[in-house]
């Protein structure tokens, strides 16, 4: 026999309700596997949407005689994402992480496939500091001195050309010499 009783059902021992309590458990198991499987796969493709790379706006900026082509990551989500899960960059493309105020904006590489350097950059194009970066690695990579830029390259990209704290860089939101 079943009975609701202040909003609770009960199933009284009875071979007629046994029957159909073991029928409605059976539905129950289906229809709940059903919606389990599908809150699973919706939350597979919310994951993979997360784990693709993003792309950006792009902007021109020039280091010495060399040009970079640089995605412009300015929103937190944009900078929270950044170069995560991209498993190559070709070798003059990079980020610009451009933030509202200076501050001491640090940087680690989880979720990131490939090894990067990034330059810390004052307001006026100045580079701070340069930190070469392993992909996958938590460490903390920080600035020098409060700054609201940073540019990641492919690893190495700035010692091969020579670059180290004092050059400058110049477009996009730095001034042009």
């Amino acid at each position: 026999m079943i009975q609701i009783k202040n909003d609770i059902l009960t199933i009284k021992d009875n071979p007629t309700c046994r029957g159909h309590a073991t029928a409605a458990a059976r539905i129950l198991r289906r229809v709940g596997a059903g919606i389990l499987a599908l809150l699973l796969s919706a939350g597979a493709v919310t994951a993979g949407a997360q784990e693709s790379a993003q792309k950006l706006e792009t902007i021109r900026l020039n280091a010495g005689m060399h040009l970079i082509t640089a995605e412009v990551a300015q929103t937190p989500a944009q900078r929270q994402i950044g170069l995560m899960h991209r498993p190559s960059m070709p070798a003059n493309d990079g980020m610009l992480f451009v933030f509202e105020e200076r501050g001491m904006h640090c940087f680690w590489m989880k979720n990131t496939l490939l090894p990067l350097a990034i330059a810390f950059i004052a307001d006026d194009g100045r580079i701070v500091n340069i930190a070469e970066m392993q992909a996958g690695s938590e460490a903390s990579h920080c600035p020098r001195q409060p700054v609201r830029y940073a540019l990641e390259m492919n690893q190495g990209w700035f010692a091969k050309r020579g670059f180290k704290a004092g050059a400058r860089i110049d477009g996009g939101p730095f001034p042009v010499r």
